[in-house]
């Protein structure tokens, strides 16, 4: 298996696990893994917040840890990338106002290269109007978005996760397991125990 290289979306307060596990696990299975946040670069360091569910109705949030990020926003270009990586957690709520954000999420939509969103990251996905007709699963708070913008929320377990076409959609962190999973299917990966 040739080595991937993937644009992992992240930003301030972005889940902590959400970027940590991912970022770290793409990794580990020889992908290249370059981590960026708008306004930011290679070195500079984000706030992630830990979200938990304690039987509150909406999860709980604490602060996480600093993430150094080891690439640069403006530096990206999609073509050069094989797929798309997302962050939950509330980094999405902002990074969707940015239209440099848009154009590159529509650009990997378009080109259909797999693309995993996580818990909020469906907000990314429906302001840039890429998931029309397609099931989609996200944090269930994120149901409304993904429905007006022409998806189907996938009402799934918080430990599953859905793939459609190129889009790889889980609710929240309980799916690491299973999200990376179908990732590394799309993406091609072998891995033989």
């Amino acid at each position: 298996m040739a080595a991937k290289k993937i644009l992992f979306l992240t930003g301030d307060f972005a889940e902590d696990y959400e970027t940590m596990v991912p970022f770290q696990a793409l990794q580990a299975v020889g992908h290249v893994v370059d981590a960026v946040c708008p306004n930011r670069k290679a070195g500079d360091r984000i706030k992630t917040a830990i979200h938990d569910f304690e039987g509150d109705q909406t999860y709980t949030e604490k602060p996480g840890h600093q993430f150094t990020l080891n690439a640069t926003f403006d530096d990206a270009d999609p073509r050069q990338y094989d797929a798309l990586a997302i962050a939950g957690g509330r980094a999405p709520e902002y990074l969707r106002l940015n239209p440099k954000v848009i154009e590159v999420v529509r650009q990997f939509a378009e080109a259909g290269k797999p693309i995993a969103a996580i818990c909020h990251a469906a907000q990314l996905l429906a302001a840039a109007d890429v998931i029309r007709g397609k099931r989609i699963s996200a944090y269930p708070a994120c149901a409304p978005e993904v429905k007006m913008a022409g998806g189907e929320y996938a009402d799934i377990p918080v430990d599953a996760a859905i793939t459609d076409a190129n889009f790889v959609t889980a609710p929240a962190w309980p799916a690491h397991p299973e999200w990376l999973r179908q990732f590394l299917v799309l993406l091609g990966t072998r891995i033989e125990l």
